[in-house]
């Protein structure tokens, strides 16, 4: 324990030691954390939902009808009637051929990667790709080659320069929002690269899915490309205000995956009341209240950050729901997190391993349910609390 103790002061004197904060009551725009109402301003409940009376009902009454487990993973008997329901619906909301359940993103993404790769394949993957991608490159023992942050003309070159020596399957992925910067893949040019060297194209749309498009489809749909990209992969547990994740793909790589994904395998599947809000979660994104919320969101987004852009802090290229404000160094970052907290903003300061070195921030993420006035004055705030502390 003497050496746990010790790594432990280490990280705290290097202002990198991680401790949990707990909230009292649902999740909302405002929240009870540890007994003191704040402004919440660092989760992924985009739309609002995890909260909303019909996910709430839907959830109750599945536990109620179905129990509150499945008892038992997929392959064996946890295959309930409300997983094909979902299965189906996810397909036809990503315009697929068929759809897959996953207990986490996490699980997705490496689950995805290590089921359909392998040694002699080749992954072409963003350099700001999220952990659990990076974690799935490795496990499917395929060769990794990390191409430079959304720079589509240098991963071209590399695929070109790898090209005479093909063997394997090639596949391209890409976080479609990078959740630390808020910033959108190039998808377009993506697909082109993946229809010049015949290859798949895998988007992680965790931060996109039930936000961006017209119908909520994702960023994919906001880029003109929905039916271009092979592999959709999503999460019920931000905008759609559950749990839970998804890929959505042509049935026969839906196919392979219950064959050979091990952590679609070997995890007992998810329970009745999960799958029940999320099917109804998606009766609210792809009807008018969804469309009402998307336009929502994108409205406070965009004056929240044109505030805090017009005081010259760094947004490190957002372009959605997503706003750091870049602080750079770990021990000005907590400060101001922490400083933060007090005046009633709850906002994480973002550190490595998460970031890069040199790159830490304050990530701000908007909800449809926030207030034109409450942000208003938490942009104030931040701007005067980084300019105090950098």
């Amino acid at each position: 324990m003497d050496d746990f103790r010790t790594r432990l002061r280490e990280l705290e004197g290097q202002g990198m030691l991680r401790s949990l904060r707990t909230i009292g009551g649902p999740q909302g725009p405002r929240v009870d954390l540890e007994g003191r109402e704040v402004l919440l301003l660092c989760s992924n409940n985009y739309l609002g939902l995890a909260n909303h009376p019909r996910l709430r009902e839907a959830s109750a009454e599945a536990s109620l009808a179905y129990g509150t487990g499945s008892g038992a993973s997929r392959l064996v008997s946890g295959t309930m009637e409300l997983h094909t329901r979902l299965e189906k619906r996810i397909a036809a909301f990503k315009a697929t051929e068929g759809a897959l359940l996953f207990n986490s993103g996490y699980a997705a993404n490496t689950g995805i990667l290590q089921g359909l790769l392998g040694p002699g394949d080749v992954i072409f993957s963003d350099a700001l790709n999220h952990a659990s991608i990076i974690d799935g490159c490795r496990l499917s023992g395929a060769r990794t080659v990390v191409y430079p942050h959304n720079d589509f003309a240098a991963l071209d070159d590399l695929m070109r320069r790898a090209a005479p020596e093909r063997q394997g399957r090639w596949l391209i992925v890409t976080d479609g929002v990078f959740s630390m910067d808020g910033d959108l893949a190039p998808l377009p040019q993506l697909v082109a690269l993946k229809q010049r060297y015949d290859c798949l194209l895998m988007v992680d749309d965790a931060h996109g899915t039930g936000v961006l498009g017209e119908n909520g489809r994702g960023s994919a749909e906001e880029l003109g490309c929905l039916g271009e990209v092979d592999l959709h992969m999503g999460t019920l547990g931000k905008a759609l205000g559950g749990f839970g994740a998804f890929l959505a793909a042509p049935q026969p790589v839906i196919d392979l995956l219950v064959n050979r994904s091990r952590s679609f395998i070997f995890s007992t599947s998810l329970p009745p009341g999960v799958l029940a809000a999320a099917l109804a979660a998606f009766d609210l994104i792809e009807g008018e209240e969804g469309r009402r919320r998307r336009a929502q969101l994108k409205k406070l987004r965009h004056r929240f950050a044109e505030r805090m852009s017009a005081a010259g802090l760094d947004l490190c290229g957002s372009a959605t729901q997503i706003v750091p404000v870049l602080t750079r160094e770990p021990q000005p970052t907590m400060k101001a997190s922490e400083q933060l907290l007090a005046e009633g903003i709850f906002l994480q300061g973002i550190r490595p391993p998460t970031v890069p070195e040199g790159r830490c921030r304050l990530r701000a993420t908007i909800m449809a349910d926030h207030r034109d006035e409450e942000l208003d004055q938490a942009a104030e705030r931040i701007i005067a609390t980084v300019a105090q502390n950098l």
